[in-house]
């Protein structure tokens, strides 16, 4: 491989390129930074989908960036409720084509040792920068929480006789997909890829160890069927396996030297697994940050406070009971729409997260208060 000139020290180095190191190269160098990334296999295609709440995306990504907008989704827990935020799926390809120029140079390499000033190639070579960013995502631990789901990709007729003609379902926990209250819960998930592509997944929310895709493979036929639905066996599928919450080695961007971003520094957000708006909302802060030589801020006090808090709805969903999971989101989309996006989208509104788990602990039965209270005054020891 011919290395193209480089400075003897760049201004960043960023390790990884998912869309949140991707997209911390692109803002830094937007910026003016002089930036290297470094990825094993930087020209991989994204083949993954991702989705956001449309007022968590960053005025500088463009409207090409979002494929289909789906207005006032619907969700089933015991009964049907509506949410009053506008719910997107985002173009992969155009995503990854618009983070991937004016982002820098690229190396393919893979990183075998970091230090905040200097990362060591698996080829024997170094680069040096005046910071480095870890950005390699969560890895794959079985000792943290983990999502996975299993997805089939279907026309619009037959999604719209899946979901009863509903344009979206964010999350429906209906069991007519094989399972008894005593098995582990999982919910079915159905958006809009594409005028003519539609997702129907099965989806186990976060489990130590989460349900096997072919568990829930078996779960979303199953529930199909029960609503007159055979999937064609070409149809194309989807598999989702990651954890939830960062690996303890590799600690948060607020507590080390080592500065991190994306799923590596905790912006995943422990209850859903959504990380990618949050990172591309936070490049810039960082990009500038890294830039003027300040402090990263990234983990301001407010922050550090709706993290501690969103831990401890990871714990309780972790130590719930299957039976009273429907029961507990419920509670959950009867919130007040500025509760359910400062729970889910803002990282820097502390009251309106203890609020909106105010709410709902006094909205929840005896037992369910009783895994919140456990969960609250005690960390979970794995």
């Amino acid at each position: 491989m011919t290395i193209p000139p480089r400075p003897a020290i760049w201004d960043v180095a960023i390790v990884g390129l998912g869309p949140a190191g991707r997209a911390l190269a692109h803002r830094a160098t937007a910026l003016g930074s002089t930036v290297v990334s470094v990825d094993p296999l930087p020209r991989r295609s994204w083949t993954a989908t991702y989705a956001a709440w449309e007022d968590e995306l960053p005025d500088w990504l463009p409207r090409d960036a979002v494929v289909t907008r789906t207005p006032r989704p619907t969700a089933w827990t015991t009964r049907r409720h509506t949410i009053d935020r506008t719910y997107c799926v985002l173009n992969t390809s155009v995503l990854q084509s618009i983070l991937g120029s004016g982002c820098g140079t690229v190396l393919a390499g893979r990183a075998v040792d970091l230090s905040p000033t200097s990362v060591q190639l698996d080829d024997g070579s170094t680069l040096k920068a005046h910071v480095v960013v870890d950005a390699r995502g969560t890895g794959d631990s079985p000792d943290l929480a983990q999502q996975t789901a299993y997805g089939v990709v279907v026309d619009p007729d037959t999604a719209a006789h899946a979901l009863a003609g509903e344009a979206a379902v964010f999350m429906d926990w209906r069991r007519d997909n094989g399972t008894s209250p005593s098995d582990a819960p999982s919910f079915l998930y159905g958006v809009p890829l594409a005028q003519d592509r539609f997702l129907l997944e099965e989806t186990c929310l976060v489990g130590r160890p989460p349900l096997p895709i072919s568990e829930l493979a078996t779960r979303l036929h199953d529930r199909l069927r029960q609503r007159g639905i055979t999937v064609p066996s070409h149809s194309d599928v989807e598999r989702v396996r990651f954890a939830v919450e960062p690996p303890p080695e590799a600690g948060r961007a607020h507590s080390s030297d080592q500065v991190r971003f994306g799923a590596r520094a905790g912006l995943m957000h422990p209850g859903t697994g959504y990380s990618v708006a949050a990172s591309l909302l936070c490049a810039d802060v960082l990009a500038r940050d890294l830039r003027d030589g300040s402090n990263a801020r990234l983990w301001p006090w407010k922050a550090r406070t709706v993290a501690s808090l969103r831990s401890v709805g990871l714990r309780v969903l972790l130590n719930l009971d299957s039976e009273h999971v429907p029961e507990f989101f419920e509670h959950f989309f009867d919130l007040p729409p500025q509760l359910q996006a400062a729970y889910l989208s803002e990282r820097s509104n502390p009251r309106g997260t203890l609020s909106a788990m105010g709410r709902m602990f006094r909205a929840s039965s005896g037992d369910i208060r009783s895994v919140i209270l456990r969960s609250t005054l005690r960390r979970e020891v794995r």
